[in-house]
């Protein structure tokens, strides 16, 4: 059995790759626009406790329980979601709920571990959260 196919089908994967683009980012293109101010929302979808703890500045945070009325969503601007790691689905599944409600969404590929491992600036406390009536911010 062979692990990497020999040929690939070119138009499948442009497919594929315009998809990924359009409803993916990174941290690094996260971080410039926030320091441009374009109209973005960023959404933390992990624990208050590890939102407490440390999050992408300006975002607002909504755990799985808040889901269901997105206090802090914006449909009149691309909401960014992540959660913990590249390989945690908390964002992703997030990402289909809101979609569902007719929010706009994209993931931030690798979470907040990736927007660390890249240095970028982080804020502490719970000042943005979405969730049970508090005060939400958004960029």
């Amino acid at each position: 059995m062979q692990i990497i196919p020999q040929r690939q089908d070119a138009a499948r994967a442009r497919a594929f790759f315009e998809q990924k683009v359009a409803f993916t980012t990174g941290p690094m293109e996260v971080d410039s626009a926030i320091k441009a101010h374009e109209n973005i929302n960023i959404v933390d979808v992990r624990a208050a406790e590890d939102y407490t703890k440390g999050h992408v500045p300006g975002a607002i945070n909504l755990p799985k329980e808040s889901w269901q009325n997105p206090e802090g969503l914006q449909k009149d601007r691309t909401n960014i979601v992540y959660c913990y790691t590249q390989q945690c689905h908390l964002a992703a599944n997030a990402a289909v709920q809101f979609a569902g409600q007719g929010y706009p969404v994209m993931e931030l590929e690798g979470g907040f571990e990736a927007w660390q491992e890249n240095d970028l600036e982080t804020e502490k406390g719970n000042s943005r959260v979405g969730a049970a009536g508090q005060r939400a911010f958004s960029r």
